[in-house]
């Protein structure tokens, strides 16, 4: 679709409240979190994962009409457009995108290996623009207003020793939400949230020492849980909102 084959906004009106949810990277941690609170919300939820978990299964089995789950590789551009293609069968336009999925990084710079910086930027950043663009393309086709949610990392606005491939991919995502912001002109909400580090991704990544340092320049004194993400997750995707283009840092002040 070009530019010039785009519907107009077609005037002011708020974009309506998501629906129908696609989460990628959705088994387990915060993305697991976000399934569960929307669709305890009554919003429609279609989900995907390299591997369906128990607790995906749960809650198929629990809202059978109102979910779709699927392994899929977020690297694999046609199985995610499948896969898109079936939860609009199932669950209808699908007016609502949250890109989760992302695999991390444990090794300074100089150690990490040419094509584990490519895997990294493959997974993190080239996947989720290719398939918000599918997404987007589908969505205005039909004449429907959206709204899009990025995962980033308090990394994409920090420094962190061991993290530069992670970051650079994060920091990629909030500006490429901005651009979409304004390329987008209202047709859909675009907006980044970056979470701080959750504990057990610190514990992983960072040894004891840096830990510490974190947390007593965290004015909150804990480390983010998903439990605080999840409510501006919400607003942004259910809310009549003016906030757009933004990349919401949830990091209990510690970046400041």
């Amino acid at each position: 679709m070009s530019s010039e084959q785009i519907p107009a906004p077609g005037g002011p009106e708020a974009v309506p409240a998501a629906t129908v949810v696609l989460i990628s990277g959705a088994s387990r941690g915060l993305g697991l979190a976000m399934v569960t609170d929307l669709l305890e919300r009554g919003v429609k939820v279609a989900a995907f994962a390299r591997t369906v978990t128990p607790e995906l299964d749960a809650l198929a089995e629990k809202y059978p009409d109102a979910s779709h789950f699927g392994s899929v590789d977020i690297t694999d551009d046609k199985a995610c457009q499948a896969f898109v293609k079936e939860v609009e069968a199932k669950l209808g336009v699908v007016d609502a995108l949250i890109n989760n999925a992302a695999i991390g990084q444990d090794s300074l710079h100089v150690h990490t290996p040419a094509d584990e910086i490519t895997r990294i930027i493959d997974t993190n950043l080239t996947a989720p623009l290719v398939l918000t663009r599918f997404w987007v393309r589908r969505l205005l086709g039909k004449g429907r207003r959206g709204r899009l949610v990025n995962i980033t990392s308090i990394c994409g606005q920090r420094g962190y020793p061991g993290l530069v491939a992670y970051s650079a991919t994060k920091a990629g995502l909030d500006g490429a939400t901005r651009s979409l912001a304004r390329e987008l002109s209202g047709r859909v909400i675009a907006n980044s949230v970056a979470p701080g580090f959750f504990a057990s991704e610190m514990s992983a990544v960072l040894g004891q020492t840096q830990l510490d340092a974190i947390l007593r320049r965290t004015p909150s004194g804990r480390m983010t849980t998903p439990e605080d993400v999840l409510p501006v997750v919400r607003m942004l995707l259910l809310e009549d909102t003016n906030i757009n283009g933004q990349a919401i840092v949830i990091d209990g002040a510690g970046s400041i």
